[in-house]
């Protein structure tokens, strides 16, 4: 990571601050992306960038601009925003699957487009998407989320595609990360069979570095122990 530009949406969330936090650590210069306020005056090295709805076309590119132009340039995007619904379709309202569409998809979606220019500027520009394992086959409740899941996977392999031999594109598919707000949700789970959003975080950055430039249009199974 020594050297990169990373930009991390979601980056306020669990498995995006591990990420932010890594890569830093480890030498990147990162910019952080997330609907939640932030106050954090930027430094040379970092820039967060608060109050964004990454769902919004315009926004998603103002601050993607803004981060390029702070940092100098992109060399990876990880698109972690996101969210989730359980809901049963007979049950359910279609507003929950406008909304999980937004969230998973949209912020992806428009987020790799304004980042695209920048990254194809790169020597090795790198997009990372956040798919789930449970998009593979849908269970019960599963339906809203795993569709707008779904819908990141097909953008995964469409942007691979269209920029191969320019930005790879790949995406992790993750069974139940390990965070407080699932571990309440769900109180009597097996919580060691989770993945850790620090394994989850190696996989994701292992695919920005230069170790990772023959992978494209991938998704990659993060299952931990599940």
């Amino acid at each position: 990571m020594q050297g990169k530009v990373v930009l991390v949406t979601g980056a306020r969330g669990a498995l995006g601050k591990v990420v932010a936090e890594i890569a830093r650590s480890r030498g990147a210069r990162v910019a952080c992306i997330d609907h939640a306020p932030s106050q954090v005056p930027p430094t040379p090295d970092r820039i967060e960038i608060g109050g964004v709805d990454l769902s919004d076309a315009a926004q998603a590119r103002t601050a993607v601009d803004v981060a390029a132009k702070h940092l100098g340039r992109l060399d990876a995007l990880i698109n972690i925003a996101g969210g989730f619904a359980f809901e049963t379709i007979g049950d359910g309202d279609v507003k929950t699957w406008q909304r999980m569409h937004a969230l998973n998809v949209l912020t992806a979606l428009n987020t790799s487009r304004a980042a695209l220019p920048h990254l194809a500027a790169s020597s090795a520009g790198r997009i990372v998407n956040i798919g789930a394992m449970g998009a593979l086959q849908a269970g019960s409740g599963m339906g809203p989320y795993a569709a707008s899941k779904a819908g990141v996977h097909r953008l995964t392999e469409a942007l691979a595609t269209e920029w191969k031999g320019t930005v790879t594109v790949n995406a992790v598919l993750p069974s139940i990360i390990d965070t407080a707000a699932n571990r309440a949700d769900m109180p009597t789970a097996d919580f060691s069979k989770w993945v850790t959003p620090q394994e989850l975080a190696e996989v994701i950055l292992f695919l920005t570095s230069d170790a990772a430039s023959g992978v494209t249009g991938a998704l990659i199974p993060v299952g931990g122990r599940v």
